[in-house]
C-alpha cells in the first residue's frame, strides 16, 4: 500500500502518533498503585520493504543502549527519511509499554523538542517535571494535549539544554501528577542519548 504523499510537518507528527497508537494503550494501567520501571525498548533488526521499482528501505530501527532510533521514508522525489529517538518505561511486572519519551529531528529553524507519552489519568493542573540528575533543577512544562492513546508534554531543547543532556550518562526522572494527585516517578536514562541524537539527525 504506497504511503501518502504528506508535508515534513505532518510526516513528523504522523510518525509520532503511529509509534505511540501502535505501542501503547491506557486500558489496564493504574498509575496510583505501581510506578513504572525504566526498560530499553528491544533491539529490532531493520525492517526493509521497499517500494516497488527501488531499492530504498521504508523503515528501519536501531538501539544505543536505552535509546531506540526508528526512521520512516517519506516518499518524494527525492524520498526523505524523518527520524524518531525514543525511550519505553514498562511497569514492573507487565510486558505494557506505560510511557515514551520521543525526540523527532526538527525542521529547518525549529528547536528541538522532547515529546513526553504518559496514560491519560493525569492531572492537567500539576506540571510534567524532567530531571537530568537527582539534584537537578526541575524543568517543567504543562500537558499541552490529551488523545485516546495518552496525554503529551513537549519540552523544548535550547542548545545549552542540549549540552547538558549530552553531558549526562546517567539516570534522571519524569515526574508528573495522577488525577487522584498522586506524583508518579519515571525513571529517565540518558545512556545513549548522544549517540541516538547523532543518528537520528544523520537519518
Amino acid at each position: 500500500m504506497p504511503i501518502p504523499k504528506w508535508t515534513s510537518r505532518r510526516f513528523r507528527k504522523a510518525v509520532i502518533a503511529a509509534i505511540a497508537a501502535a505501542s501503547l494503550t491506557a486500558s489496564g494501567i493504574s498509575t496510583t498503585a505501581e510506578q513504572p520501571v525504566q526498560r530499553p525498548a528491544a533491539p529490532r533488526p531493520p525492517v526493509v520493504r521497499p517500494p516497488a521499482g527501488t531499492e530504498t528501505p521504508q523503515s528501519t530501527s536501531a538501539t544505543y543502549d536505552d535509546w531506540v532510533v526508528q526512521c520512516q521514508m517519506q516518499v518524494g522525489t527525492p524520498p526523505k527519511k524523518i527520524c524518531v529517538m525514543e525511550q519505553v518505561t514498562q511497569v514492573k511486572g507487565k510486558n505494557v509499554p506505560f510511557s515514551r519519551l520521543m525526540i523527532t529531528q526538527p525542521l529547518k529553524g525549529d528547536l528541538l523538542k522532547l515529546v513526553v507519552l504518559v496514560p491519560v489519568n493525569v492531572s492537567l493542573a500539576a506540571k510534567v517535571r524532567l530531571q537530568r540528575t537527582a539534584s537537578d533543577v526541575d524543568m517543567a512544562v504543562a500537558f499541552s494535549r490529551c488523545v485516546p492513546i495518552g496525554c503529551f508534554a513537549d519540552f523544548e531543547i535550547n542548545d545549552e539544554l542540549l549540552k547538558k543532556l549530552r553531558a549526562v550518562s546517567g539516570a534522571g526522572k519524569l515526574t508528573f501528577a495522577d488525577a487522584g494527585g498522586h506524583d508518579v516517578v519515571i525513571p529517565v536514562s540518558f545512556k545513549g542519548f548522544g549517540a541516538a541524537l547523532d543518528a537520528m539527525m544523520r537519518g
